[in-house]
């Protein structure tokens, strides 16, 4: 079990956690969530030591061993399975003390213990954690320095796992991961066998990962059962009882202050208000639910529609040297409405796929067409040390405006999603998410009809992913996306391919089997075409017949999404019709008032379910003729 008892800790005079209690029980895998900024690392830091709390106490269990993965990933010249073999320090002590021991009593303890602690076969482990995180038999036994930073981070996450500590603390581990590492961990960690406390924006890690979540908000922590939508839920509940508790108080203190406002000054009435006064001293206060506001994100429409396909390639290749091709015998379409994401582990040719498209990569050979003016914005996380590190926001933003009123170019960067207090602040001082919030809105700057996203949520947290999932759906233009948030992926694109042995192919199913084909050793796929009937096309032949078919329905796909923007609105605005008709008090002061705002919500309840019932008919339209 691990106790945290009203425990404060400051970061350079900045109070982050106050008099905050929680208990976890032994072998719980939790979810520490919050806010950027809120001290989630600075609670990982106090846990194992190398921070002093201002008060307060972290009680773990004598002897219980802390592991995180370190802050600097090993570069030396060793073999990777020997760094991560070496995590286990027990191990290695036993055997180097093996190789000298002469007491015939104490070799025998050695090897008792070596097999108590399974170390025999512990080579056969790591090399399956190292594997699972996307290194091969060869790559396991290649020098470290040999791979670059990220994949050098994979290697110190793979020796704290095989360590197996107690308590093992991980900080956004799927920050260095692709979408193949990250379903791995998922199914690592939920089998674990000691306690996990993981610090995530991943949405899905958190549902399918942990057991339970722990809320730092407001310098406080709050332990919650359950995965992350669980939490969501829970959340918001007790949110509303809140609100309602405090509307209750407040009622009840304006009631009393009434009546003390009244009278007080009246002998006659003085003692009745002297106790009204003490009774409001004891009714006490309810405090507000704090809601933090998330910038949204904001991609430009582009300005003319582009005509299907707007990149066709037949027989292509490409690479970074003449006769060393990573990707040949593509042969693709993308379409005008496209949402796609690439699928395959790192190494393979996402990027290069993303360069080659994005017009950053010639084609070796085959065929490239693209649409007439077609413009494409391509984000990648490497890109952000391109940015200027002493110029602001409105300073990049200004160099692409350069005729433009300061005004519009403050609102063009308010469109990314940086608050006015940052658009002043040089890109060095900003945090990682409001770099990769200006990056993107560079990126998308033009109105690109595509838009390419290589893992564009490293510094995100849950609710701007969420923000950038909105924008996402809102964009009209074409969407390539590379991504390790399966969140993400499920909520935003239609199509998924495959980077793999060379090429890129459509994978024939859903994340759910792209996941068991990942962390599990399934039966080898049958590709050919499944048949119910003389007339039956496999499901890869059927991709292509629909994105044939979406230039002609086109037009019918804008209505329909012109209708899902219209049920949007008239939800939100019943919803505020609803908080206002609530309130007891319109119908007392305002019953004229109370009528007109009762019809308005009539009217917008008839036109929404107008609305539903058109939304209905045209996606059953749209989707028999996808069908053919």
């Amino acid at each position: 079990m691990i106790s945290i008892s009203d425990l404060s800790a400051r970061i350079a005079g900045r109070l982050l956690i106050d008099n905050a209690s929680v208990t976890l029980p032994a072998g719980t895998k939790a979810g520490l969530v919050g806010k950027n900024g809120a001290g989630k690392s600075t609670l990982f830091r106090v846990i194992t030591g190398d921070l002093a709390a201002e008060s307060g106490a972290v009680s773990i269990p004598r002897n219980a061993r802390i592991g995180q993965v370190a802050q600097e990933a090993p570069g030396t010249e060793e073999p990777l399975i020997e760094i991560v073999l070496k995590a286990d320090k027990e191990r290695t002590a036993l055997l180097a003390e093996a190789e000298t021991a002469t007491d015939p009593h104490r070799i025998a303890d050695i090897q008792t213990r070596l097999a108590d602690i399974g170390a025999h076969s512990a080579e056969a482990r790591a090399a399956s954690i190292l594997a699972g995180l996307g290194f091969d038999h060869e790559a396991q036994h290649r020098p470290a320095s040999s791979f670059s930073g990220g994949w050098r981070m994979r290697v110190a996450l793979a020796a704290v796992l095989f360590s197996e500590p107690d308590l093992l603390l991980l900080d956004e581990p799927t920050n260095y991961l692709d979408l193949e590492g990250t379903l791995w961990l998922e199914d690592y960690i939920r089998r674990y066998p000691h306690t996990v406390i993981i610090i995530s924006h991943d949405r899905d890690l958190l549902n399918t990962a942990v057991n339970s979540i722990v809320h730092l908000d407001q310098k406080k922590l709050t332990f919650y059962r359950g995965s992350y939508d669980q939490f969501e839920r829970q959340k918001a509940e007790a949110d509303e009882l809140q609100m309602k508790a405090k509307a209750k108080n407040d009622a009840a203190r304006k009631h009393l202050q009434s009546f003390i406002d009244r009278f007080k000054a009246k002998a006659s009435k003085a003692r009745q208000a002297q106790s009204r006064i003490k009774a409001l001293e004891r009714m006490g206060t309810v405090a507000s639910v704090i809601e933090d506001h998330v910038m949204g994100f904001s991609f430009p429409e582009p300005e003319k529609q582009a005509a299907s396909p707007i990149i066709a390639v037949s027989g292509g290749a490409v690479g970074y040297e003449p006769d060393k091709p990573i990707l040949k015998r593509l042969n693709l379409r993308i379409d005008a409405d496209d949402r796609i994401a690439l699928l395959g582990s790192n190494g393979n040719g996402k990027s290069t796929f993303a360069k080659f498209v994005s017009g950053r990569l010639d084609a070796e050979s085959g065929e490239v067409k693209l649409a007439p003016n077609l413009k494409i914005g391509f984000f990648a996380q490497h890109q952000l040390d391109d940015l200027i590190p002493n110029q602001t926001a409105v300073e990049h933003v200004r160099r692409r405006m350069p005729e433009t009123p300061e005004a519009k170019v403050r609102a063009r960067v308010a469109q990314m999603g940086l608050a006015t207090e940052k658009m002043d602040t040089q890109v060095k001082d900003l945090s990682g998410g409001e770099k990769a919030r200006l990056l993107m809105g560079l990126a998308a700057f033009d109105a690109p009809n595509l838009l390419i996203l290589d893992e564009p949520t490293n510094h995100l947290d849950i609710d701007s992913r969420n923000a950038l999932i909105q924008a996402l759906n809102d964009y009209s233009g074409a969407v390539i996306l590379i991504s390790h948030d399966r969140h993400l992926i499920e909520a935003t694109v239609d199509r998924l391919w495959l980077v793999r042995d060379g090429t890129v192919s459509t994978f024939d199913g859903d994340l759910e089997e792209y996941r068991s084909l990942v962390v599990a050793s399934p039966k080898p796929r049958d590709d050919k075409a499944r048949t119910n009937g003389d007339d039956s096309v496999s499901k890869a032949d059927q991709r292509k017949l629909n994105a044939d078919r979406r230039a002609s329905l086109a037009p019918l796909k804008k209505k329909i999404n012109e209708i899902e923007s219209l049920t949007a609105k008239l939800e939100k605005l019943i919803q505020a019709l609803d908080v206002e008709l609530a309130d007891p008090a319109l119908y007392e002061k305002a019953p004229a008032k109370a009528a007109e705002k009762a019809k308005q919500r009539s009217d917008a309840a008839d036109k929404l379910s107008a609305a539903e019932e058109q939304w209905l008919e045209l996606s059953s339209e749209y989707e028999s003729a996808m069908a053919g």
